[in-house]
């Protein structure tokens, strides 16, 4: 008895131990089915989102075209009446406007009729050489070196002038004798012009005025050589009248004979040189 019951209850647990293994086998079943659907449908989803579109076609330099509209046929003339504009092409009979080059006449035409620009004589002239030269005072260059914007020690050019902000000027410099009875020190000073009065007072207090020549672009090198790679070689005086200015002993011009052997301006470039301001090229 005890080993049938025995053996029945062994049987009943096998059973049930086999319906369990087949249920969860389902389940895993399914669940794994499951996870292969969800997962599928996520990957259809993303593959909709991030789909892109291939072109049929792909652009090239031979299918680039203008908008519509941007270019226009040109209107041919003269090319017989069947195009429209033949013959006269478009002009119409006789006129100015008709002609060949008189379609658009230019500033001051007044229709054939003498102009005005042509009916007053003329007046004057304008001097081409003309400089305007802006003037420099003594008491001026006096309070400057006390004040320390100049070094009275060295020649005083028009660079050094231009640097300390004595006095703006476009052409030169003129030195004049207002406040001379203020200067008390012997300079040596390099300026376009001077007056008879500036000068005697600084030769009393034993300087020296020279009156250098300097044209437009020898100027500029002075003034801005960092924009020179070579300093231009500066340029002797132009017309008759400039040479007898600056070769006058009286004027103290630095070609008259008693200073252009004494003295060397250092303001003028008697050649073409290299510019030690500048980097040297690599």
């Amino acid at each position: 008895m005890l080993k049938a019951g025995f053996q029945r209850s062994v049987a009943q647990l096998q059973h049930q131990f086999s319906k369990q293994l087949v249920v969860s086998a389902c389940s895993a079943t399914l669940g794994r089915s499951s996870l292969h659907t969800s997962a599928a449908k996520a990957a259809v989803h993303q593959q909709a989102t991030f789909e892109v579109s291939r072109p049929a076609k792909f652009l090239s330099l031979n299918d680039l075209r203008d908008n519509k509209g941007a270019r226009k046929i040109k209107k041919r003339l003269g090319r017989g009446h069947g195009s429209g504009h033949g013959k006269t092409s478009g002009r119409g009979q006789k006129g100015q406007n008709s002609r060949a080059g008189n379609g658009k006449p230019g500033p001051g035409f007044e229709g054939g009729q003498t102009p005005l620009m042509r009916v007053f004589p003329k007046r004057g002239f304008k001097n081409p050489f003309k400089r305007d030269l802006q003037p420099l005072n003594l008491d001026r260059v006096q309070h400057w070196i006390n004040t320390g914007r100049l070094d009275a020690s060295k020649p005083i050019t028009l660079k050094h002038i231009f640097d300390s902000n004595m006095v703006r000027f476009k052409d030169g410099v003129s030195l004049l004798a207002r406040g001379s009875e203020g200067l008390t020190t012997p300079i040596t000073i390099e300026v376009t012009r001077a007056s008879r009065m500036a000068i005697r007072r600084i030769e009393e207090l034993g300087g020296r005025v020279v009156c250098v020549y300097h044209n437009r672009l020898a100027l500029r090198a002075l003034l801005h050589p960092e924009k020179f790679e070579v300093l231009p070689k500066s340029a002797m005086p132009a017309t008759a009248k400039m040479k007898r200015i600056y070769a006058d002993p009286e004027r103290r011009g630095f070609l008259a004979p008693g200073i252009r052997g004494k003295y060397k301006p250092a303001s003028f470039n008697y050649s073409r040189v290299a510019n030690a301001s500048q980097p040297a090229a690599a």
